[in-house]
Parts: structure tokens; sequence; C-alpha cells
């Protein structure tokens, strides 16, 4: 996943649009983008929208995945969300305000009872949490190595997090994020990678500025996040370039992969001058699969 696009879901012309953006997977957002008295409407809009598309009606073809960003756990509207939108088999299923690991097992069983109810396989939906929107969720980000076999990454966010902690803003003068939220950006990267899974980096609001937003995505893809979630869909072709390696990073991950196995697997190899370790190696193999998730090598 390297392109996530938010998508009102009580708006099917927005819809429409999210669905042609290349994006790699399109969130359809039941939460913050949908006022309170449009919530059900939300629901029956993207359902039959979904319908439509998975019955052949709209567009052909593979298409990006489908995630579904529900209400928080607390907010007493989660198992109406997935009691809709559960029928219709997104790929995923987004969390907001996760407070630690034991909000993906919940969810996860309740997934897993909608799942039943709908005839789908058992497990087939991933879920994807937001953990750094109350302090709660920031403090417990070491929670979510082995919660679930449905975890498929970690993401963070900065606005609810500034209401929650009382911060008139996440960034300072110079657009820089402050000392709380660069702590909280650092923890979903290091906790993604105690899960062994994808880190993803928040959205940029303001879509208009794309020289900022073109640099705060080369800095997430240098940091180690392997995707970032967008509000707009001019956003998705920047985050797709930013995210996909590029020839010469493929080709000198392939170089250090072979110059691994042809020395039998050792701990430590030379290639063009240089001594490379299996940390070297790690890296080498993050990079090539995402270049495989692109198309761009084999």
């Amino acid at each position: 996943m390297r392109s996530l696009l938010f998508v009102p879901g009580d708006s099917e012309r927005k819809l429409e649009k999210g669905f042609g953006s290349k994006a790699d997977v399109v969130i359809i957002d039941l939460e913050d983008s949908v006022a309170p008295q449009n919530k059900a409407l939300a629901r029956t809009t993207a359902a039959d929208f979904l319908k439509q598309r998975r019955s052949g009606q709209r567009q052909g073809g593979q298409g990006p995945a489908v995630y579904v960003r529900v209400n928080d756990l607390s907010s007493g509207l989660t198992d109406d969300d997935l009691a809709a939108l559960v029928p219709v088999r997104p790929e995923g299923i987004m969390l907001p305000k996760s407070n630690s690991g034991a909000d993906v097992q919940l969810l996860a069983v309740k997934l897993r009872v909608h799942e039943a109810e709908n005839g789908l396989s058992d497990g087939g939906i991933a879920i994807l949490p937001i953990i750094t929107e109350t302090a709660a969720g920031t403090l417990a980000a070491g929670s979510y190595a082995g919660v679930s076999h449905r975890l498929t990454g970690l993401t963070w966010g900065a606005e609810d997090l500034s209401a929650a902690v009382g911060a008139r803003t996440a960034r300072d003068a110079d657009g820089r994020y402050t000392d709380v939220f660069r702590l909280a950006r650092a923890l979903t990267i290091l906790a993604a990678s105690a899960a062994e899974i994808a880190a993803i980096d928040t959205v940029f609001p303001n879509f208009r500025d794309m020289d900022a937003f073109c640099a705060e995505c080369l800095a997430a893809e240098r940091d180690g996040f392997t995707g970032k979630m967008a509000i707009h869909p001019d956003q998705v072709p920047v985050i797709n370039e930013a995210f996909t390696p590029s020839p010469d990073a493929v080709a000198h991950a392939k170089a250090v992969i072979e110059a691994f196995q042809a020395a039998g697997n050792p701990g430590v190899v030379a290639l063009d001058g240089q001594m490379y370790d299996r940390p070297h190696l790690s890296r080498a193999e993050r990079v090539l699969a995402r270049a495989r998730f692109a198309g761009i090598a084999t």
C-alpha cells in the first residue's frame, strides 16, 4: 500500500472520483468527513455503491483495494457500520482512535461474527488502526505486535491528537511538527517495525501546497514509512511516485540480495568496495518487495 485516499461515504460523486484516482487503496470514510446526521446515509450510499461495483455495473478492471473507516469503538456506531459494509466485502477496516492492541482484538472478534453471518471467509478482512489519535493510544503504540493476523499496518493522526492534548496546532511556524507529534510519528514507525507490518504516514491537509506535500512524502519514505494517506485525488500521483523505489534503488537491492545468495548467505558480504551485513540484506528485501507491489520488479 503506497497511496490510501479518503473519500466521504455519503457522496456518490466523490466515491466515483476517488475510485478513478489510481490510489492503491480507497478508504470509504464513515467517520470524520461525515456529519452526525448523515451517518446512516453514508452507510447506505457506500454499500449501494460497492454493490454496484462488485456486480460489474460500474467501472471494470481490478481497481483499488477498498477499506472502510468505521466510527471508533467508543462511539456506539461501529456495529452499525460493520453490519452495513461487511456484506459488500471490503478488503479492510480502518479503526480510528485505537487505544491499544486490545481494540484491534475486539474489532477482530466483531469482524469474525459479521463474516460468518455473511458467508465470508474467516479472517479475510484486514484491520488498519490509527494508533495516535488519543494520548492513551500514543503511549500504547508498542502493544500491537502479534495481536491479530488481520493487522496489515499501522498509521497515525495528528489532528485528533492535537484536540485530545489541547494543542493549538500540530505544526510550528515553519510547517514542522512540534515535539508531541514528532513523537507520535516516530512511535508509529517503531511500532510497525516491531509488529513487522507496514507503517503508513498520516495525511497532509493543505492539498494545494504540492511542494510541501512532496517534501513530506520524501521525508516519510526516507524515515521508513511505506505509504501515505491522502485527502485529495491530486495527492495520489505524488504519493505513488515517492513510495515507488527508483530503478537505481531496485538494481542496488537486487545486487545486494544476489551477493548474499552467491556467497552462501553469510553474515556479511563485499560489494563494489563496501561491506554489507544482514540489516542491509533486510533493507534490500523490503525495497524489492515494494518494487514488486508497484509492478516494476519481478
